[in-house]
């Protein structure tokens, strides 16, 4: 049976439990896309509370891919220091460090969620073809030159992740971003080499892929993450994810984090616990690892989808955002204490439940400069 804190090894880099950080915006970036203080303090606290991989918000490609003007970003080399320390601190407690790298599309120049309404100032957007997401604004379709730059800007993007340190690398394909919008005939309307038939739609994110991969080191995981379905009536659907987890796995993508939806304001969701799994368990009947998300609160839930044979990874967020210890109580709750592993700082809190130490570069006192 697969257990919830045993490890799991993609490639050359393992993870020490089947727990991740799901990447998670934070709209707290500084104007340039430097990660702030607060990016630190939000990731590391997560590493510490005993997940596996701890994966960074999706991170834009270009100053024009960002959701906002709080995202990150890792277009250019004045990235790679300040990312080298988030991915440091993370490593530093445990936790493979891990980063999303993203293109919002048609989705961008947005302000942040809880002030709402277009960024201020504004810029314009690119996407697959001129098809607004709702009420947003119309984008500029991509010329064939323009898709080209932009495989060229994830790689570039993928290198410099690799050069900050980061082990782990994810591409968001998913939830109405730029190779969502480009996967789906609800938002794709080309009728060149890039839309049309299921290999037109398929081939920015595949052609993606495999340059990514050339493009890093062999030991590196390579992750993609997708919505298996528009919820849509003539939207992507799951059978075409299944195909296209097919595809990418050939391509050297080592797991698929399934998701669903985010490309068009008709969808219909369903909410309960666990909605998204069937997704992740139909990728994974196709021969290709997955990690499942979607509602998964309790414990007993994350490792029953493990040991029914439906996901390979468990990636929490909003659950993670409530309590970041969410790890070490389920260990504790599944009776897994000698999982546990807590900082020695934290022995005053954590002590009753087991005396496994984190073996941490920063538990020893530090001499005084």
């Amino acid at each position: 049976m697969t257990d919830l804190f045993s490890p799991f090894t993609l490639r050359g880099v393992t993870l020490k439990s089947r727990i991740g950080v799901a990447p998670m915006c934070q709209y707290s970036a500084k104007p340039d896309g430097i990660p702030t203080d607060w990016h630190l303090a939000h990731l590391v606290s997560r590493a510490v509370g005993g997940a596996g991989v701890t994966i960074a918000e999706a991170t834009a490609v270009t100053p024009e891919g960002r959701i906002s003007p709080g995202d990150l970003g890792i277009w250019s080399d004045d990235h790679i220091a300040p990312h080298a320390r988030l991915a440091a601190a993370i490593a530093a407690v445990g936790s493979v460090p891990g980063i999303q790298i993203a293109h919002a599309g048609r989705k961008a120049s947005r302000n942040a969620p809880w002030l709402h309404g277009p960024a201020d100032p504004s810029w314009t957007c690119v996407a697959p073809s001129a098809e607004a997401f709702g009420d947003f604004a119309v984008p500029q379709a991509m010329t064939e030159a323009q898709v080209a730059a932009t495989i060229a800007d994830f790689v570039a993007a993928a290198q410099r992740a690799v050069r900050a340190g980061y082990r782990f690398i994810e591409i968001h394909a998913a939830h109405g971003y730029l190779m969502h919008q480009f996967l789906s005939p609800l938002s794709n309307r080309r009728n060149d080499g890039w839309g049309g038939d299921f290999d037109g739609r398929t081939r920015f994110v595949t052609e993606t892929v495999a340059a990514v991969r050339a493009a890093i080191p062999g030991d590196m995981p390579l992750a993609i993450r997708v919505s298996h379905t528009d919820w849509v009536e003539g939207g992507w659907t799951t059978e075409e994810t299944v195909e296209l987890a097919r595809r990418v796995k050939a391509l050297g993508i080592d797991l698929v984090d399934v998701s669903s939806g985010g490309n068009d304001p008709r969808q219909k969701i369903t909410l309960v616990p666990g909605y998204q799994v069937p997704g992740a368990a139909a990728v994974r009947a196709a021969g290709v690892p997955v990690a499942a998300v979607g509602l998964i609160t309790e414990p007993e839930h994350a490792q029953s989808i493990l040991s029914e044979g439906k996901a390979d990874l468990i990636f929490l967020a909003r659950e993670l955002l409530r309590d970041p210890y969410w790890p070490l109580h389920a260990a504790a709750t599944l009776g897994r204490t000698e999982a546990l592993a807590i900082p020695p700082q934290y022995d005053r809190a954590w002590g009753t439940y087991g005396k496994v130490h984190m073996d941490l570069a920063i538990a020893a006192p530090q001499p005084a400069l």
